[in-house]
């Protein structure tokens, strides 16, 4: 099973006095960075929230983001009208817009009330941790339908690659005779006496480096090593990533000792479709 990095889930939760919006968005990373925006009076609850995010995404790059609005009364908490009014300023550098529809914008930023309340209320809290989850359920969700596209594209691929191969593994002997035969025409535009066994000998020794049987196993058990682990219970984007570099190294090698072009056009193709698994990887899991 494979599973994206990119994805986005959000759920809203209505207190009794104020709505509170979590959002989460998620893209490729090699290790797992989250980048927390929340209201300065929250803070104190900061790495709870991002133990809870990295028990669920184990890599990509999270933004994390919890937005406040008051609904109803809340008279411990007062506008923090500098920093509004800042927000205000910095938004109409930006956008243009009636001061109602940027105050609305600069609410919605971080810091902008201010309480005397010097704890955050249990039951509050409860229900930021129950959104929190909802909200990783649904980015979860999102990274596995994105990975079931991911995987159509790589079994498509892995399948042009198998039949590349066995195209390779057809024209193998027609590449050797015409190999042979290009160096046994060589030698006799030479028009000097050899020795019939020797020569034999040499080109038997010439030819072997040309051999190619080793590198068509090993890529074929590496193409099969790649579908199945693709298809095991985990997502394993990294060990993916160090098998393709394994097929990368046996295209180069049959590449490099082919010496007939249309193999080698063969060889170009595989290319092409092993760095378009490649791109697609940087996305996995």
């Amino acid at each position: 099973m494979i599973q994206s990095m990119t994805g986005f889930g959000k759920h809203v939760v209505q207190l009794p006095s104020k709505k509170i919006t979590i959002e989460l968005k998620s893209l490729n990373s090699k290790n797992l960075d989250i980048n927390a925006r929340l209201p300065q009076f929250y803070r104190e609850k900061e790495l709870e929230l991002r133990k809870i995010i990295a028990s669920a995404l184990d890599r990509g790059k999270v933004d994390f983001n919890l937005y406040v609005e008051i609904t109803g009364e809340e008279t411990t908490a007062e506008v923090n009208k500098g920093v509004v009014k800042n927000y205000m300023e910095q938004l109409a550098d930006i956008v243009q817009g009636e001061d109602v529809k940027l105050l609305e914008m600069a609410l919605r930023m971080p810091d902008t009330l201010k309480t005397d309340k010097d704890d955050i209320d249990e039951e509050e809290y409860t229900a930021i941790t129950e959104a929190l989850d909802k909200a990783l359920s649904k980015i979860v969700e999102f990274r596995n339908e994105e990975g079931k596209m991911l995987e159509q594209d790589f079994a498509m691929r892995v399948k042009s690659l198998n039949d590349l191969l066995e195209a390779v593994k057809a024209m193998d002997p027609e590449r050797l005779a015409t190999v042979r035969e290009r160096l046994e025409k060589a030698v006799a535009d030479l028009k000097v006496d050899l020795d019939a066994n020797r020569f034999e000998q040499e080109l038997i020794y010439y030819l072997e480096k040309y051999d190619i049987t080793e590198e068509k196993v090993r890529l074929a058990n590496h193409l099969q090593y790649f579908e199945t682990t693709m298809n095991s219970k985990d997502s394993n984007g990294k060990k993916l990533g160090f098998i393709s570099q394994e097929i990368g190294r046996e295209i180069n090698t049959i590449g490099s000792k082919a010496n007939y072009a249309p193999m080698q056009q063969l060889v170009v193709q595989m290319k092409d479709e092993l760095e378009k698994i490649k791109e697609q990887m940087l996305n996995v899991l």
